[in-house]
């Protein structure tokens, strides 16, 4: 891969291919090819401030188990998890894993372009996502949801929202009308639905005719370690199921931007809760083309409370891996001689 870094941010856009679809016409990090799309790096020369450096190879995503533990992939426990998380979160998670320059960054790709917009934020949790969308759109014409009351009651609390509407609800079940939004976004929300493509699908069918989506999560780590924890903790696509997913679901112009923390210098195979922004265009009005079948998870059948706490304590305890990583590279970055990689 060119040794390009956009200041822990890179743009890859998507483009279908025609014909039979058995060309092979891009190659991932270690020259092995994608079958049927091709990625197009954009070249740090438009972003100020942007710094290039050599960074050790890695793949764009790692091969993963079809099925894995992830016990927090899961609504139950994960209104339990914010329950608690909530508490520190902005402290904790945004500094190392979601910080304002990354959110600005993975925001620009969703084009916020009226103050009129209509804009629905799923899984906005305490709005620290929301404060960047109203910097463009007037915060009378965004809704904020989230299945977390307590998550929801820190975002309440800020002052620049004061006027956006705040509900709780479910990704995979929204509570819109169809063709309702101008922009849906959803950040840091995607690694618990235990139907991602059932999420996407949602945000295909509330958005308007024209209307763009951009969903804001973690990729797959490449660093063995990372990929065990993460397995455990909750979903982290790759980057290739995140652009599936959009196809799928209907929409076109599928793009995906990297974003990272300044202070990892590019190197991404540790695992970043937040890793990448996808967006897609609504081309036609009315429901996602996709037919799915009933829910992956039925939050009103009940559960073994043993097992649900078990469930609950290992995923947590997965969960401190990626508080310690952004620490570790923050040592790293600040140790080893700009221009060098980590």
């Amino acid at each position: 891969m060119a040794s390009v870094m956009l200041s822990g941010t890179e743009k890859l856009t998507l483009r279908t291919l025609t014909g039979n679809g058995l060309g092979f016409t891009a190659s991932d990090f270690h020259g092995k090819a994608f079958p049927r799309v091709s990625f197009v790096t954009t070249s740090s020369a438009r972003i100020p401030n942007s710094r290039s450096m050599v960074v050790p190879k890695c793949s764009v995503s790692a091969s993963r188990p079809t099925s894995q533990p992830r016990f927090i992939q899961h609504k139950k426990e994960a209104f339990w998890f914010y329950r608690f998380l909530s508490i520190v979160y902005d402290h904790v998670i945004n500094p190392g894993h979601w910080t304002e320059d990354m959110r600005d960054e993975a925001l620009e790709p969703a084009d916020l372009s009226s103050r009129d917009m209509l804009v629905v934020d799923v899984g906005g949790g305490t709005g620290f996502t929301t404060l960047g969308i109203v910097k463009h759109v007037n915060a009378k014409n965004v809704t904020i949801l989230d299945q977390s009351p307590h998550q929801l009651a820190k975002a309440k609390q800020k002052e620049p929202l004061k006027e956006c509407k705040i509900i709780e609800g479910d990704a995979e079940d929204l509570p819109f009308r169809t063709d309702y939004a101008d922009r849906y976004v959803s950040a840091g929300s995607i690694e618990y639905w235990p139907d991602p493509q059932r999420g996407i699908k949602e945000a295909y069918r509330v958005l308007k005719l024209g209307g763009k989506a951009c969903l804001i999560g973690p990729v797959y780590p490449t660093f063995w370690l990372s990929r065990f924890f993460a397995d455990v903790w909750m979903l982290f696509p790759k980057e290739e199921e995140y652009i599936d997913w959009f196809q799928k679901a209907g929409f076109k112009d599928v793009q995906l931007k990297r974003i990272g923390p300044k202070w990892y210098r590019g190197v991404r195979r540790h695992g970043l809760i937040m890793g990448c922004s996808v967006t897609g265009v609504k081309p036609a009005s009315g429901d996602s083309p996709l037919q799915l079948g009933p829910k992956e998870e039925d939050v009103e059948k009940p559960v073994n409370p043993f097992v649900f706490l078990m469930r609950f304590l290992l995923g947590a305890l997965a969960a401190t891996w990626f508080v310690l990583v952004p620490i570790y590279m923050w040592l790293k970055d600040q140790i080893v001689p700009k221009g060098q990689p980590i």
